[in-house]
């Protein structure tokens, strides 16, 4: 490493109060990005925003519970750390009240006051990648981009974008056409983009893996999702799913114990399969609690958390 590059890996490290965790973010003008991941089990923990709908006051948010406090997102990273000893959140997309640049500033200043960090942002997108209009691919193209601004905003290394179902079946060279621009915009902004096998149609696993392979950029990665793949009602399918994007992941995974088929079956995840497979890629990143199920939020991401501790 040269005295540059030192100097400026060296401006880039955040270093939190609280629980060790060193994150070094992307050194300006990289061809790659340059993440230090924090090797203690706990640092290595995240908090899904998504999985605390229920207690998340927001105008597109109507999945809150009106029985239960709720607070604004900007709030939440306080209360994980409050409530888990965790500093670490993934805030989600529609959850922001405004992305206005005070309530932005607002919020960054609010995880910064906490000694807490968003390590990505999870982007639920109206379009997709590979849409057959090629003016709708556009749209996707500019919505990922202002989700990457987003992620400068509040400091968040990276955001997982997404790709909704539509009309024409998942096209693999229209999806990385679309992608190549976002990729390139994420790298001039030290953001790295993820994709997540969020939907068994639209994004199947082993499509999000050629598709990353394919658009072949160091600012593009998967995003395995534990349990989404157990929505097939098939474990060896899904075991096979996560095998195939962790060597792929970069910064973020989410951890899930159960998922549910579309027949409304609830599946057992195979969390000690899924965290071997993370070790069997070298995967260094972290691990984000999705617990999605009928368990009371708090209880059940405590109990996940503690499961992940013990296998990470």
């Amino acid at each position: 490493m040269n005295r540059r590059h030192f100097l400026g890996t060296l401006s880039a490290t955040l270093l939190l109060d609280g629980p060790v965790t060193t994150k070094l973010l992307p050194v300006a003008n990289s061809q790659t990005p340059h993440v230090l991941f924090p090797t203690d089990p706990r640092a290595r923990i995240a908090v899904s925003a998504w999985a605390f709908r229920s207690i998340i006051d927001a105008p597109l948010n109507d999945e809150r519970d009106p029985k239960l406090a709720a607070m604004d997102m900007k709030d939440f990273a306080a209360h994980v750390r409050d409530k888990f000893n965790v500093v670490n959140i993934e805030p989600y997309n529609r959850y922001f009240r405004s992305l206005e640049p005070a309530y932005l500033d607002q919020f960054r200043n609010a995880l910064e006051k906490s000694g807490t960090q968003a390590i990505n942002i999870a982007a639920d997108m109206d379009t997709s990648y590979f849409d057959a209009d090629a003016d709708t691919r556009a749209k996707s193209v500019t919505e990922a981009k202002k989700w990457i601004d987003v992620a400068v905003a509040v400091g968040s290394p990276s955001v997982r974008t997404s790709m909704s179902s539509v009309k024409n079946p998942p096209n693999l060279d229209l999806a990385a056409e679309s992608l190549k621009p976002v990729a390139d915009y994420a790298a001039s902004k030290n953001v790295v983009v993820h994709l997540e096998n969020d939907n068994l149609v639209a994004e199947d696993a082993f499509f999000i893996e050629k598709l990353v392979r394919k658009v072949n950029h160091p600012y593009v990665h998967a995003l395995p999702d534990f349990g989404n793949s157990y929505g097939s009602g098939d474990p060896a399918f899904a075991a096979r799913a996560v095998k195939a994007l962790f060597p792929l992941a970069y910064a973020i995974s989410h951890v899930k114990p159960t998922s549910t088929t579309s027949q409304g079956k609830e599946m057992q995840v195979d969390l000690a399969a899924n965290f071997a497979a993370a070790k069997a890629a070298n995967y260094k990143g972290y691990f984000s609690m999705e617990y999605e199920g009928k368990e009371e939020i708090h209880a059940a991401t405590a109990k996940l958390i503690d499961q992940s501790l013990k296998l990470i």
